[in-house]
């Protein structure tokens, strides 16, 4: 035994050393249990063990309960242990119990008894295993049974400075589990006093607790803001005579300083001491002079610990936001930052700026860094600090530079992070309110908004430019003017339709007048969208149409026409249903009176504060301004079904602000006493062959990135994408058009290249609810460039028949696109250096109809290269130039469309540094004109 003791608990490195050799868990399990074995048969037999022998086996009951085995025996031994005077044997056992033993255990009190001695113990490192164990255990009855002693150790002149640096520690962690054990009265002062102890460890331990204990009460700790200032000066302006042996890297006391400082932003600047708010503004004032200096050290921890204590300091000044001297400094020196090369100290400055953008004293400073905060949105690497840069500049926007900062907002939502834009639609729709002084502006920005983000746009943005428009009598006509224009775009976010069929409805006869957006154009244009858009969409546009009747009767056969169409009065969803019949009847039936009665323009919303607001607010709260008012009534309610019953009850206000959903639990009884006697028998399961092929062309896809993938009357697939260089993100809505579940969904997907594009899809819930919509999602890679486009199958059982639907996924080379800039001279140069047989595909076809310029530059604006205007000879030529992005390379790529309109055909060639992508492209566009 004497020869392993010398070796240094031998036993337990050999055991650990066979537990890492153990090839399999099952050898590692076999040698637990026989090491096990062996401490039971020890423990449990005749022969006294000795102090080491049990710390050895404690510590190997420790080691296996580590690697993640319950330990039920040796508790006892461990507590034995507390009573030894070795301190190597005392560290075991308190180590043990602080991890294994549980506060109910059996064993607490004589636990709790040998702590009580150890506490009481002239020796002050058993003094401080004591403190470290009830710290780390920190129970309530550690707090109850030492709540009395510890505090006392903390202020006893007799007591050792490492112990009173244990006893704040501890201290701290029992105030945190249990509040109430810190004593009053003549306490506080004692413990406030500790801030002039001379002790580095002794100081630093002692402001952390009371930085706690202020947090609590303020007031009764309230005289810690003039030792803190007073400690702060000694380090900061006179390093020699305070703490002088403890300068990291050049900086006195750093992390004492930044806890200092942290404490005394607890507090309002201390006005009623003058002397007091001096010394702390000379200490503010040396800070930042000690910043300007040249670096003493070239080493990252000298930097890191001065900037530590500048931030800090930073901090304090914009809390207490009361010397604008001091917030200017603050200001240009955080300017300074923005350029720097540490990542962490740009994302820093920003942080500190967007909280001195809010104070009235530092606003314009603020101001002045506008370019360089607008260069780090768009050009910086981390997305933290794109982010806080967008924080910024809506922190520093006001009317002197509301529409420059809208406007490169706008620019650089078009390629921000998918993780961003949600709330930089926020903002921007935000500030455009908040800033506009001619609201045709506002309703400009927001319909932007819509274009370029229209998946991030929630319904509380649209909702309220619909009220803006209605609350302002000015801006009605344009806003019908422009969201009409808006809506002739091919394609058309689906929010889009939205606030165009509402302001259409209320508003559209403002712009009636002129015969390019007559009564009859508007109604073609919004139903040309109808077939595109969700059940909820549908039903405000039947809203819409019933509307346009009333204000123009001309187009009522028309309107009545759509009413009655079949996938309307026989539609699977009640509400479409109930809208169509109620107001086919209410247009046959209803005098123009009565009609102009019910169906009168929306009044106007009193003043409440924005939902849009509210919204960013819980994103970002703190730090929003509250000055965005709006109505108190709920969101705009969609025109409503005005015969008979409306099934959208008050119950659903707050999750269909727009009433154009039905509630749950609608069936087919809520509809009204005529409606099943006229429609027959239209809650009758559908009948729909067991394995659909898709028919629509995939290739409409080609131009667009959203819209229906699949329709039939069981089931829609919807699709949303975005894509950015060889990365793209898809989005699959499946939508149950039928009044019963359907069961077992099981999407799976049929592409072999995974070399090629790599496309990975999520797992879903295999059940959708009647009526419900459900999300996939998709991410694919482009490694190389490829042909084709992935297939999927959709299987699921209704009405106990299998079905199975089988289509293309909208995946396609041109997607990973990046359209490219050239003027003339460089384009016809690159076009001639890919002149070889190898480089250029070609292909003549036939124009499905008539050539018409204006639809096949919209087409290929969508195709994903960039147009290049005035560069070819002959004006109705088409040029384009674009970067196809793979993770193996990037192949650029010119296209050529030579219309010929006496014939009615056209020419494409395209020209690339990689035969198979000029090959694939002319493909892809080969009879799409």
């Amino acid at each position: 035994m004497p020869a392993v003791r010398g070796d240094g608990m031998r036993g337990l490195a050999v055991f650990i050393s066979d537990i890492r050799n153990c090839k399999s868990k099952e050898a590692e399990i076999k040698r637990i249990n026989k090491e096990l074995a062996n401490i039971r048969s020890k423990f449990k037999g005749d022969k006294t063990l000795d102090g080491y022998q049990k710390k050895k086996y404690v510590c190997k009951l420790l080691f296996i309960f580590l690697l993640g085995h319950d330990i039920d025996f040796g508790h006892m031994e461990a507590v034995n242990l507390l009573s030894s005077n070795k301190y190597s044997e005392k560290q075991i056992g308190y180590l043990f119990i602080s991890v294994l033993v549980n506060t109910n255990s059996d064993l607490i009190k004589l636990i709790i008894q040998s702590i009580k001695n150890d506490l009481q113990s002239r020796n002050p490192i058993h003094v401080n295993l004591a403190l470290q164990c009830i710290a780390n255990i920190g129970s309530k009855e550690m707090a109850e049974a030492f709540g009395t002693e510890i505090p006392k150790l903390l202020v006893s002149g007799d007591t050792m400075d490492v112990v009173k640096q244990s006893a704040a520690l501890c201290l701290l962690r029992l105030f945190r589990k249990s509040p109430e054990i810190i004593p009053g009265g003549e306490w506080t002062s004692r413990i406030i006093h500790l801030l002039n102890d001379p002790h580095m460890g002794v100081v630093t331990a002692a402001t952390s607790l009371i930085d706690a204990l202020v947090k609590k009460n303020p007031e009764e700790y309230k005289g810690c803001v003039t030792l803190a200032v007073a400690r702060l000066s000694r380090i900061v302006t006179a390093s020699y005579t305070d703490l002088q042996d403890y300068t990291y890297y050049f900086v006195p006391a750093p992390w004492l300083s930044v806890k200092l400082l942290r404490l005394l932003q607890n507090y309002t600047p201390p006005s009623e001491e003058p002397g007091v708010r001096g010394r702390l503004s000379e200490c503010l004032e040396t800070i930042f002079n000690k910043a300007q200096e040249p670096p003493k050290s070239k080493k990252v921890q000298h930097s890191n610990a001065k900037n530590a204590v500048l931030f800090e300091a930073i901090s304090l000044i914009i809390h207490n936001d009361s010397e604008p001297n001091l917030l200017v400094r603050a200001c240009n020196q955080l300017g300074q930052f923005l350029s720097n090369r540490e990542t962490n100290l740009r994302y820093l400055a920003l942080e500190s700026m967007c909280h001195l953008a809010t104070s009235e004293f530092s606003h314009e400073a603020v101001k002045k860094h506008q370019e360089v905060v607008i260069l780090s949105m768009k050009m910086e690497k981390d997305v933290s600090v794109r982010q806080q840069a967008v924080d910024l500049l809506y922190a520093m926007c006001d009317k002197t530079n509301a529409e420059e900062i809208v406007q490169e907002m706008l620019a650089y939502l078009e390629t921000a992070d998918y993780s961003i834009r949600e709330e930089m639609v926020l903002k921007v729709a935000i500030l455009a309110e908040k800033y506009a002084t001619d609201f045709t502006w506002y309703v400009d920005v927001i319909l932007n908004l819509i274009r370029i983000a229209g998946d991030y746009v929630s319904e509380e943005v649209w909702y309220r430019v619909i009220q803006i428009v209605i609350n302002r009598e000015e801006v009605q006509a344009y806003a019908a003017k422009t969201v009409f224009e808006a809506l002739q775009a091919p394609t058309c976010h689906e929010n889009m339709v939205k606030v165009g069929g509402y302001i259409l409805g209320e508003f559209g006869n403002l712009i009636a007048g002129d015969t390019r957006s007559s009564p009859q154009v508007q109604f073609e244009l919004l139903h040309s969208k109808y077939h595109l858009c969700s059940a909820a969409t549908r039903a405000l546009l039947l809203s819409t149409y019933i509307k346009l009747v009333n204000l123009f009767s001309e187009i009522k056969v028309r309107v009545q026409e759509v009413f009655r169409a079949d996938s309307n009065l026989r539609s699977a969803d009640v509400e479409l249903q109930q809208r169509a019949s109620e107001y086919l009847q209410l247009s046959i039936v209803a005098s123009s009176d009565v009609l102009a009665t019910v169906l009168e323009e929306m009044p106007a919303f009193p003043e409440r504060e924005s939902s849009i607001l509210a919204v960013l607010k819980k994103k970002k709260p703190g730090r929003i301004p509250d000055d965005i008012r709006e109505s108190k009534s709920p969101q705009p309610v969609a025109m409503p079904a005005p015969v008979i019953h409306n099934s959208t009850n008050s119950n659903s206000v707050s999750t269909d602000l727009l009433g154009l959903t039905t509630p749950p639990g609608s069936s087919a009884n809520n509809t009204g006493n005529g409606l099943l006697d006229v429609l027959g028998d239209l809650y009758t399961a559908p009948k729909i062959s067991p394995t659909t092929v898709q028919q629509n062309n995939i290739k409409k896809f080609l131009f667009k990135n959203n819209g229906v993938l699949f329709e039939n009357d069981l089931i829609q697939i919807g699709v949303k994408s975005e894509y950015r260089q060889n990365l793209g993100r898809i989005g699959l809505f499946y939508g149950n058009k039928t009044q019963f579940p359907i069961q077992n969904v099981h999407p799976e997907l049929i592409w072999t290249d995974l070399h090629k594009l790599n496309v990975q899809m999520r797992p879903m819930e295999p059940v959708l609810e009647a009526g419900a919509q459900i999300q996939q999602m998709l991410t694919a890679e482009c490694i190389e460039d490829f042909a084709d486009s992935p297939h999927m199958s959709v299987t699921f059982v209704y009405n106990n028949v299998p079905q199975k639907i089988s289509m293309k996924l909208p995946l396609t080379l041109n997607k990973f696109f990046e359209p490219t800039e050239m003027n003339g001279e460089s384009f016809f140069a690159r076009w001639k250096n890919l002149g070889g047989e190898q480089q250029r595909a070609q292909k003549i076809f036939k124009a499905q109809g008539s050539i018409d310029l204006h639809a096949t530059h919209t087409k290929l604006a969508g195709f994903g290269m960039q147009i290049l205007d005035g560069i070819d000879p002959n004006p109705d030529n088409f040029v384009c130039a674009g970067i196809v992005h793979t993770r193996l390379q990037q192949v650029g790529c010119l296209m050529r469309l030579e219309p010929n309109k006496q014939a009615q055909m056209y020419r494409l060639t395209v020209r690339s540094s990689k035969e198979t992508v000029s090959q694939e492209v002319c493909n892809l566009l080969a009879d799409q004109f």
